[in-house]
């Protein structure tokens, strides 16, 4: 199976100012294309040569994994965005949040915190436990929450690759934007 990077729903400008059209065609057109390019170049012979992406992070290991899960990761980052972007979860997700985090607000702060706080390079990530309920989470490099059976419903790329061009060492001042470009109804329909 040969992967490919799906069509952005938005066009390479279209976060701008927030996230640049120079981060996107880099990150996206740049960086993600050569984690799919490694991927194709390494499944062939493999086990791996037909797998999906889930497949693949589920059960490799190694530069299949990594380039397999980095793949899925920035694909799932990347669609979550919108310019013009549902603010704020509504129904089912909305209630879990307040259940989970008390409220909107403390949600938002715990995962900031989460993803500024990370050291190194990985990701933050919301996701859904077996029981329902939902729990912020880091992941160091190419790291998956399918790995240990969760369901992500939201993550922040914090990679310096995501954010140096528009922010360069203020890891903080990309984590605040990252919610203004957010698009809450596809967050929901991942819940």
């Amino acid at each position: 199976m040969k992967h490919e990077l799906p069509a952005l729903p938005y066009a390479t400008n279209a976060l701008a100012p927030k996230i640049s059209q120079q981060t996107i065609e880099l990150h996206w057109g740049k960086h993600a294309q050569t984690y799919v390019n490694n991927l194709n170049n390494l499944i062939p012979g493999t086990p791996f040569e037909h797998a999906s992406l889930e497949d693949i992070i589920l059960k490799a290991e190694g530069p299949i994994f990594n380039n397999g899960a980095q793949t899925w990761n920035h694909i799932f980052y990347f669609t979550q965005f919108s310019p013009s972007p549902k603010a704020k979860p509504e129904g089912k997700l909305a209630e879990a949040i307040d259940k989970s985090f008390g409220s909107f607000e403390a949600f938002k702060e715990q995962f900031s915190k989460a993803a500024v706080g990370l050291f190194g390079s990985g990701w933050a990530w919301l996701v859904k436990k077996a029981d329902g309920s939902l729990e912020v989470i880091q992941e160091s490099n190419a790291g998956n929450p399918l790995r240990k059976g969760l369901t992500p419903v939201l993550t922040c790329d914090v990679w310096e690759h995501s954010y140096y061009v528009d922010y360069q060492n203020r890891r903080g001042d990309y984590v605040s934007i990252f919610w203004d470009v957010l698009d809450w109804k596809v967050i929901e329909s991942r819940f």
